[in-house]
């Protein structure tokens, strides 16, 4: 599957894995899966009479062998390897059904995909060859309407799709693909693959920083302008390779990217500040700054609560007055409950005056607080009008502002440091961008961690939330030109 994205990959995979960095997203994934694997394995073996392999800790051939074995066996196997034509597979799930077997491919995704139908033909292939009986295969994956009903059930978490025709039909197609991979990771150096969209499709490939080193780097990239592109960039793009946003000629840039080119080349920030502060006027003071933190379990642990759902745990609130009295607010639930209606109720409660929210990107809020009502109706009208209520300090950034620092994001995390050069994310100690704070989260929430650990992950959540709202206060107060008493 690494050569079907890309050659490269696939030899990088094998001769150079050390070079491999993949992010903090891919390693979400890479969790996720592995735990709806175990799921899998309650699901397809609720009486616990199946067989787990480990490959890594009993070997390759000795899994290998292991798992010829236990085909002899009316029992589930999980992670079985099979062996042959050139390639190697491991199945997720394997099902005794009378005397042959049936094949389940478990995926964390909440559908099927294309790779997923590749992955598949390609287990059944390698499986068939290896001599197992295979008279089946499918592809569980995620429903994401599915909601848990605690206790630990997660009988229909996985829906089935059957690939059976699919998979078998597609042999001759899969040793050329086996063959193709083999003649790649035999050569002496790595194919020369040149950097594209197969770097981050179907997944963000771990070799992409070593891929990028090696080529020359545009001092400023063409990937900076905002989208769309218009036909002819993306023309003369594919045609000439051209990767320099001094290369780019004006009339194919819109008046935003043409803003963004110049910008850039002379180093300038462009900032309409006349323009932004109209742009606010009607949103007088008193006014509050809000920002949320949330958690999507693939496998979810709270009653009621659906696979990916973003559940908010945390949020923080600054209340500037129309004297300009500046006061902040907090709310975080690490107790290990669902947090979903002390947050409402808590929200809620800071914000009870009908005055302006302002939010960076509302729809993210806009959907919580819509999702929170659905979920909590004596909250509904309450949390329904806070939503009325929002205004987006993004579409003022993106419209009234640039620096070039900012490197073609409006971000927070880029606006602020270019606009308030005071302030920066890095200097908060643990956590500093939301990815960090779901994975804070966890931690706080597992028995392992110790009390005081616990409570140093709360004050760094609440730092880092309380930082996101007082950027939001600063770049107001930059955008309209009103000062604040801090």
């Amino acid at each position: 599957m690494a050569y079907r994205q890309c050659p490269k990959r696939l030899w990088l995979e094998v001769h150079h894995p050390d070079l491999r960095e993949d992010n903090a997203a891919a390693l979400k994934n890479f969790a996720a899966g592995h735990q709806v694997g175990e799921i899998a394995q309650q699901v397809y073996d609720p009486t616990g009479q199946g067989t787990l392999i480990e490959p890594f800790a009993e070997g390759i051939d000795a899994a290998l062998a292991l798992s010829l074995t236990l085909l002899d066996t009316p029992q589930p196997i999980f992670e079985a390897g099979f062996a042959a034509e050139g390639a190697m597979a491991f199945a997720d799930v394997m099902l005794p059904v009378n005397a042959s077997w049936r094949m389940i491919e478990v995926k964390s995704s909440t559908s099927v995909k294309a790779t997923h139908r590749e992955d598949v033909a390609v287990q059944a292939f390698v499986a068939r060859a290896a001599g197992v009986r295979l008279t089946a295969i499918a592809l569980a994956h995620i429903d994401k309407e599915w909601t848990y009903p605690g206790g630990g059930d997660y009988q229909g978490l996985l829906v089935e799709n059957d690939l059976t025709d699919e998979a078998f039909a597609r042999g001759a197609e899969i040793q050329r693909w086996i063959e193709a991979a083999q003649s790649a990771v035999a050569q002496a150096a790595a194919p020369a693959i040149a950097i594209g969209p197969h770097c981050h499709e179907p997944y963000a490939c771990g070799f992409y920083a070593h891929c990028q080193s090696q080529v020359p780097q545009a001092e400023h990239p063409i990937a900076w302008l905002p989208k769309p592109l218009k036909n002819g960039l993306v023309a003369l793009i594919a045609n000439t390779g051209i990767t320099e946003l001094r290369d780019v000629p004006d009339h194919l840039l819109s008046a935003k990217q043409q803003r963004i080119k110049n910008v850039t080349l002379t180093k300038e920030a462009y900032f309409d500040q006349a323009g932004a502060a109209q742009a606010l006027a009607a949103h007088t003071l008193p006014a509050y700054f809000l920002d949320f933190e949330t958690i999507n379990y693939a496998v979810p642990i709270w009653p009621g609560t659906r696979p990916y759902e973003q559940i908010p745990f945390q949020f923080s609130v600054h209340r500037l007055s129309d004297t300009g009295q500046l006061t902040e607010h907090s709310f975080i639930d690490l107790s290990g409950n669902d947090p979903s209606e002390a947050f409402a109720k808590a929200l809620v409660a800071a914000c009870h005056e009908p005055i302006p929210i302002f939010v960076y990107n509302a729809g993210f809020e806009r959907t919580r607080m819509s999702e929170l009502a659905a979920k909590f109706p004596p909250l509904a009208q309450a949390l329904l009008a806070l939503n009325a209520s929002l205004v987006d300090l993004l579409p003022i950034a993106r419209k009234y502002y640039y620096h070039p620092s900012q490197q073609g994001s409006w971000s927070i995390k880029a606006v602020l440091p270019a606009l308030c050069p005071d302030l920066h994310y890095d200097d908060l100690e643990g956590v500093q961008d939301g990815g960090m704070a779901m994975t804070a989260f966890e931690e706080a929430l597992s028995p392992q961690t110790t009390p005081a650990r616990k409570a140093e992950i709360e004050r760094q959540l609440l730092d880092y939330c309380k930082l996101d709202t007082y950027a939001m206060v600063r770049l107001w107060s930059a955008f309209t030109g009103q000062s604040f008493k801090a």
